[in-house]
């Protein structure tokens, strides 16, 4: 039988969501937790991978179980026995064959940006000093919608077969002293969102202009593009599955 587990994380202390030879990660804390409570080896596939630092306050995994489970218990014996730093939010029976990464229909994620020195955040947003122009900004974020090969913006050497994604939405707008760039799409090269972050926090500074977006997107090289921002102001928030998966 097979769940659905949704859940969130602080990624701070972990090396990304992905089991690891050497490093601790979110899916092999859960996986241990899961082995512990079920008393049976278990493994669970997650919707992605984030990487190293990137926090998550939705992600789901899909676990093959061998008899029905009291979803509620597992619950609170998982969260009971997890550490502070992840979090079960709900456990539901799905179809044999529903799938929490090839089923996913899109996903959504959040950077934050802080514009003023806060003692409260300066783990869960990147502090940008200088003065950015927003209006800039959202005008280059916008080309992205135009445009579905982001090669330019994923990490070298990966072992994509396409860097084809389509954007839907893109959104960037101030939150207190904050500010917040939204974007979704139904799939996510490996380290594209900090890129596009970097470019746009550029394009900002006045060190690219808007235009220069084209030219970037165009070149699919990753050297035109801009650096890549700290994982820290990273989160994966929402991720949509079509409702016929569910039983």
């Amino acid at each position: 039988m097979r769940y659905f587990l949704e859940l969130s994380y602080n990624g701070t202390a972990y090396h990304g969501w992905q089991n690891q030879p050497n490093a601790r990660s979110v899916q092999e804390v859960i996986e241990t937790a899961l082995s512990v409570i079920l008393k049976e080896k278990i493994a669970i596939m997650g919707a992605g991978r984030t990487d190293s630092g990137v926090h998550a306050k939705q992600m789901f995994a899909h676990v093959d179980v061998s008899a029905e489970l009291d979803t509620e218990t597992l619950r609170y014996k998982l969260n009971s026995y997890l550490p502070k730093d992840i979090a079960i939010h709900h456990i539901f029976k799905v179809k044999a064959d529903a799938h929490a990464r090839f089923h996913a229909t899109s996903r959504t994620y959040l950077y934050r940006i802080a514009l003023q020195k806060n003692v409260f955040n300066f783990d869960n947003a990147y502090f940008v000093k200088q003065k950015l122009n927003i209006e800039n900004m959202i005008a280059a974020a916008n080309m992205l919608l135009s445009y579905s090969d982001f090669e330019c913006f994923s990490k070298s050497n990966t072992d994509v077969k396409t860097y084809l994604c389509n954007i839907t939405a893109v959104h960037l707008e101030m939150v207190d002293t904050e500010l917040h760039f939204t974007i979704t799409a139904d799939r996510f090269l490996r380290n594209m969102v900090r890129a596009i972050m970097g470019t746009l926090i550029n394009v900002g500074l006045g060190k690219l202009e808007v235009d220069d977006m084209h030219r970037i997107i165009s070149s699919k090289k990753r050297s035109e593009a801009g650096y890549s921002v700290p994982a820290k102001g990273l989160y994966l928030t929402h991720i949509t599955y079509p409702e016929s998966i569910k039983l």
